[in-house]
């Protein structure tokens, strides 16, 4: 990609310049060439693919099918990703469904490669939505090659509050996040936990991040994130701690009782 998105700065002041330029940023960023003409090339031939073999065997459209869900890394694990796909989602022992990683059940079921499933290519309106969701993948990527906080405070902007506002229950919710590494760092930030906490026994992760989430949203009820300013109360608290783990030490007690007013969170 040759157009970069601009971040001056980290912490809460380059979110808040990154909130205020944000869709100038992003339209300015989708013109980027290699960005249009993948797009594009995913737009014109993704409805002639049929089986998971299919899109594996065409590496264009995979750099965009995986990109849309973070997953860019895989590209060439292509026995792999090909297992994913044609395993779905409905058995219990499907791939996907053994991975803790939640992006690939997400992955798998967008494309419906699995058994007792059709292929969602033919779907113009699911296709659309993948390609939207590379490009914005790709301007978060740009972003987070500047500053990765910048990266995961735009990830959880435009993941959490479908989520949240799904019909899923508050534990499959919570599942859901601890599954999901690029959200689970955000959460475990923002909450002061610490990485080691994914050792621990699953029902006990729950529990630890419920009774965190309680402490420091009021209510462990998945409901608090279903709002804009929910969600920005969680960014906010992310990047704040995120910036007192990186420098606190060098860092004054009033320039930390700046940072944390600043996040307007403490």
């Amino acid at each position: 990609m040759t157009l970069q998105p601009i971040v001056p700065a980290g912490g809460i002041q380059g979110w808040r310049f990154l909130q205020h330029t944000y869709d100038r940023q992003f339209a300015t960023f989708s013109q980027d060439p290699v960005l249009k003409r993948d797009s594009e090339y995913f737009a014109e031939n993704i409805s002639s693919i049929k089986t998971a073999e299919d899109l594996v065997s065409d590496r264009r459209l995979l750099r965009v099918a995986l990109g849309a869900f973070g997953l860019e890394g895989d590209i060439n694990n292509r026995y792999f990703v090909q297992k994913i796909l044609s395993d779905g989602t409905s058995a219990d022992d499907a791939l996907a469904n053994r991975l803790a990683d939640e992006r690939y059940k997400d992955f798998s079921d967008a494309f419906g490669f699995g058994p007792n499933s059709f292929p969602k290519t033919v779907i113009p309106s699911n296709m659309e939505a993948i390609a939207d969701r590379f490009k914005a993948q790709s301007f978060e990527i740009a972003v987070g090659e500047q500053d990765n906080d910048m990266r995961l405070a735009l990830n959880i902007q435009r993941e959490l509050k479908d989520l949240a506002t799904s019909d899923m229950s508050d534990d499959a919710k919570w599942f859901t996040v601890m599954g999901n590494p690029p959200m689970r760092q955000v959460f475990e930030t923002a909450l002061g936990l610490p990485s080691a906490t994914g050792q621990l026994d699953i029902d006990q992760q729950l529990g630890i991040f419920k009774d965190k989430a309680a402490a420091n949203f009021g209510s462990s009820g998945f409901s608090v994130f279903s709002t804009e300013d929910g969600i920005e109360d969680l960014t906010t608290r992310f990047l704040a701690r995120s910036q007192l783990s990186q420098f606190g030490s060098s860092f004054s007690p009033a320039s930390t009782a700046l940072i944390l007013l600043q996040s307007g969170s403490f």
